[in-house]
């Protein structure tokens, strides 16, 4: 795996040079070092590059020169992975937009490379038909907890609000969102999302959709008593569905026939 450290401080490109050197069951080449985007673009013209490792401030047009020349290697026509490192946490999400492998913060621990540099080899690797599809696909990009975070949309199946916080589910994982639903919605319908509002407080995937019925209150966890809900799969729960809603999560059922 061909790997380009980017950075003007020659003692930050010491530490990443270090650190890489001690994951040795990853088989990472340095390629060599840069610390601008002058000598980047030139480097990356002459040796093949796997991964660039980029720091964001750096001598250029622009105090966030980083960003700037993540979105010239992203029009390249066979573009390196990028795994931003920076001083400052504020760009995350500029950072994914640009789809970045990931977004490290300095001083940079051993494990976070680690587990950035494993999902490069993972993107280098032959992907299935069905994990190529979700590489292809849009996402939605949201912060955790601290950490941000690019979801493809074929994995979103569920958006429940709660008290003071939104709660995103995909088949593995759960996720504690800050912004409000109806803010979630309109970004996801935005990206050509194909949730459909069920209930005033949530979101389901229409393909994920799998059984309307009437359901105790016990199943579905809904205050209001017994009533219509939504079996959702593969999480193979049961979520309540407002009665106004009842008539458009029929409409969605029929047209998955």
């Amino acid at each position: 795996m061909n790997v380009l450290i980017v950075d003007d401080e020659p003692l930050a490109r010491l530490r990443l040079r270090s650190l890489l050197l001690g994951l040795p069951e990853l088989d990472i080449n340095i390629v060599g070092e840069a610390g601008d985007a002058h000598e980047t673009l030139a480097l990356l013209n002459a040796t093949p590059v796997d991964a660039v490792l980029l720091d964001i401030r750096m001598p250029g047009l622009t105090p966030h020169e980083g960003l700037h020349l993540a979105a010239r290697l992203k029009a390249m026509p066979q573009p390196p992975a990028v795994i931003f490192v920076s001083a400052h946490a504020e760009h995350a999400l500029k950072a994914f937009e640009l789809e970045a492998v990931d977004y490290l913060t300095k001083p940079v621990r051993s494990e976070r490379l680690r587990a950035a540099m494993q999902r490069v080899r993972q993107r280098l690797q032959p992907v299935s038909t069905m994990q190529a599809a979700l590489l292809d696909a849009p996402a939605l990009v949201v912060s955790d907890r601290g950490r941000t975070l690019r979801l493809p949309l074929p994995e979103v199946l569920v958006l429940k609000a709660g008290q003071k916080y939104v709660t995103l589910r995909t088949p593995l994982h759960e996720y504690v969102l800050d912004e409000s639903l109806s803010e979630l919605e309109q970004r996801l319908a935005g990206l050509g999302g194909d949730l459909i509002r069920i209930h005033r407080n949530a979101l389901v995937a229409r393909h994920a959709i799998r059984e309307l019925a009437l359901r105790d209150a016990a199943d579905t966890g809904d205050d209001g008593g017994d009533g219509w809900a939504v079996r959702v799969a593969p999480l193979d729960e049961w979520l309540a569905v407002s009665r106004r809603q009842v008539a458009a999560v029929r409409a969605a059922l029929a047209a998955q026939r």
